[in-house]
């Protein structure tokens, strides 16, 4: 799979979270306000999961059409994999 910049974007966008996130730490910050901040990233790691899948399994759902196979198998793969993500 290539992964595109939208994904790669998202990514750094979540290493800036986790260096705010240590810095509240460091700064002693409140519990709530750092547990608020580490939930933001996970569900920027979710959402990026989720667009990592949905992007394969369209790539992949057009290769096996086209090689005139079933599709189900990949449709199942991919959720399993955002289950086991979870």
């Amino acid at each position: 799979m290539i992964y595109d910049d939208d994904v790669k974007k998202r990514l750094k966008r979540m290493e800036g979270q986790i260096r705010g996130v240590l810095k509240m730490m460091e700064e002693e910050q409140h519990c709530k306000d750092v547990v608020s901040q580490i939930s933001a990233v996970r569900s920027a790691a979710d959402k990026a999961i989720a667009y990592i899948v949905a992007v394969n399994l369209e790539q992949c759902i057009l290769e096996e059409k086209e090689a005139g196979r079933d599709t189900s198998k990949m449709v199942k793969q991919a959720v399993d994999l955002l289950v086991k993500s979870r």
